[in-house]
């Protein structure tokens, strides 16, 4: 036998092998299947949907600081920028 019929050989053993196989499987699966009995399926039950209401939020005035607190602010900036190159 040569090489070239050996190889030939033995893909067709492997082609005809995995399709006994396959056929195999299926065969064991149906029988599972038929075994079981018919399924029985689960209603669906529909959650209702709840709308979020909108709730109305009240406008909150704006404080204006006092000079003491606007003078805090700006120290606070001014010694932030100190730590930066080139400044």
């Amino acid at each position: 036998m040569s090489h070239a019929s050996m190889l030939k050989a033995r893909r067709q053993r492997q082609q005809t092998r995995k399709l006994l196989d396959g056929a195999a499987k299926q065969a064991k699966r149906l029988a599972k299947e038929a075994l079981a009995g018919p399924a029985v399926k689960k209603e669906k039950v529909k959650k209702e949907r709840v709308k979020k209401e909108k709730v109305p939020t009240e406008k909150v005035k704006k404080v204006k600081l006092t000079k003491e607190e606007l003078g805090r602010q700006d120290a606070k900036k001014n010694t932030a920028g100190a730590g930066k190159k080139g400044s």
